[in-house]
Parts: structure tokens; sequence; C-alpha cells
């Protein structure tokens, strides 16, 4: 299926990318949680950032506390391996939201920064099955 692949190798790259992956969305989560606040993160980055534009206030505001905690949740289930195909397909789609907002505030925005960055690691993971995964709570199944 893979050629010229070594199994173990899949293991490795799948294993490192999602304890990546599990890292970057965990520590912005947690940083956003424990130390902005998720309020000053909804005011912040949500509500002051996009005044100007379409999007109802009331909206803003559920998105800007609620991603933090989704960041932290999934960043630590993606650690541990549990559910790892939904958190990722939720991280893609949590990309997909602030992809647009950026490109909302920006139309050129740069995707270069940390979004192209876990996008390739998400498709990474989902990519190389679940059974070379050699650490996970997924792994039972």
């Amino acid at each position: 299926m893979y050629p010229n692949i070594a199994t173990e190798n899949l293991a490795t790259i799948r294993f490192i990318a999602r304890w990546m992956l599990g890292i970057l969305f965990g520590m912005a989560g947690y940083w956003k949680v424990f130390t902005l606040g998720s309020t000053n993160h909804a005011q912040q980055f949500f509500i002051e950032g996009f005044a100007e534009h379409w999007i109802p206030e009331w909206l803003l505001l559920i998105l800007g506390h609620t991603i933090p905690y989704w960041e932290l949740a999934g960043g630590i289930l993606l650690v541990i391996g549990f559910k790892v195909r939904w958190v990722l397909i939720s991280f893609g789609l949590l990309l997909l939201v602030t992809t647009y907002g950026h490109a909302l505030q920006q139309p050129l925005f740069d995707i270069n920064g940390h979004t192209f960055t876990r996008l390739m690691l998400i498709f990474i993971v989902l990519l190389i099955a679940q059974q070379h995964d050699w650490l996970t709570l997924d792994k039972s199944k």
C-alpha cells in the first residue's frame, strides 16, 4: 500500500505528527484558557477583530469562548491517542473557520504560518493508517 516505506517508519511518522499536533493545539488552548482567559480571547480576537464584518456578535462570542477549550481538549486527546480521526476532522474544520476569519480581515492572508503547518500534520496523520500507530488508546480497535 505504501511503496518503499517501511512499516516501522510509518508508525514513527504518524506518532510524531500526532504528538506534534497535540502539543501545538493543546498548548495554544492551555494559553488561551489559563493565561489569556476565554473571555479575553473572545473579546480581543473575535469581538474587536470582527466588529466591522457581517458575523453576528453572539456567534463571535460562542466561537471566542469555545475554541480555547476545543483546542485544549483536542490536543490532549491527540497526545493520548483517543478518537484521533474525529479530533483531526474537528481541527480541520477549526482551521477552515480561522482561515475564513483571517481572510475576511485580510483578503491576502498568508497561510504559511501555523495554519499550513497544522494542516499538513493533520493530513499526514490521516493518510497513515491507524494500525501503524503504536502508542494510542485507539489501538485496541
